[in-house]
């Protein structure tokens, strides 16, 4: 099976789904899933924008599961083998071996998370410390990419675990971030990098805020809008 995704708009709505090819099977067929959203299983030889059309006839239906599903609460992660967790927007399978001992090692490999360890709570924690490693690495350089856009000086970056917040910007000039963010596409990131950056030239949510935002990014209400839609798959 190969792998391609696309993208189709039912009004001010995009639908991006992925397309799963198969020699096995001979008609489409579209699932929506809470977890790994729009999927449409279809032969080799059918062309995107037969699939795109398909997308556009099913459109409502579509929606509303969609819609339902982010009313439900997320599912519990167990911190098995083939659970999915995403990197910066893309998605890659947990693989755990399990070592006896208190350790748990996380690495990133061939498009696997790999776990060397056992126990669910170990391993959520190891996988925790992996990502706060990864925004504190990742973050800061794009902290400087913004903060040069908009004109203030790069502040001191913390890495944090908010509950409710994907940031904040506190009196002293710092920004701290929830480490859940790098599970995000990097434009998402960049949004919410760029938010709490222009709350250092403007405390609040005022017109001269957003105005100063979408000079800057032009695109950000789509990009909050995106990352509203995100935010249920990632808390765990």
């Amino acid at each position: 099976m190969s792998l391609e995704r696309s993208e189709v708009r039912f009004g001010s709505t995009a639908i991006r789904y992925r397309i799963r090819r198969s020699r096995r099977v001979k008609t489409v067929a579209v699932t929506v899933d809470p977890r790994e959203g729009v999927q449409l299983t279809a032969p080799e030889g059918v062309a995107v924008d037969r699939l795109d059309g398909i997308v556009r006839r099913k459109a409502r239906w579509i929606i509303s599961k969609l819609r339902l599903n982010s009313e439900l609460p997320p599912s519990p992660r167990e911190f098995v083998s083939g659970e999915t967790f995403t990197y910066l927007g893309r998605q890659y399978r947990l693989k755990v071996h399990r070592v006896a001992g208190p350790e748990v090692a996380v690495s990133l490999r061939q498009g696997w998370f790999v776990v060397e360890g056992a126990g669910a709570d170990r391993i959520r924690a190891a996988l925790v410390v992996w990502y706060r490693r990864h925004a504190a690495s990742r973050l800061p350089e794009r902290v400087a990419f913004w903060a040069r856009k908009i004109g203030v000086p790069a502040p001191e970056v913390l890495i944090r675990e908010q509950d409710k917040r994907w940031g904040s910007c506190d009196s002293q000039g710092r920004v701290r971030f929830n480490w859940r963010i790098v599970q995000a596409p990097m434009r998402l990131v960049d949004y919410v990098v760029a938010h709490e950056l222009t709350h250092l030239v403007h405390r609040s949510h005022t017109a001269a805020f957003w105005t100063l935002l979408g000079k800057v990014m032009p695109d950000y209400e789509e990009r909050r809008r995106v990352l509203g839609e995100f935010g249920r798959g990632v808390e765990w």
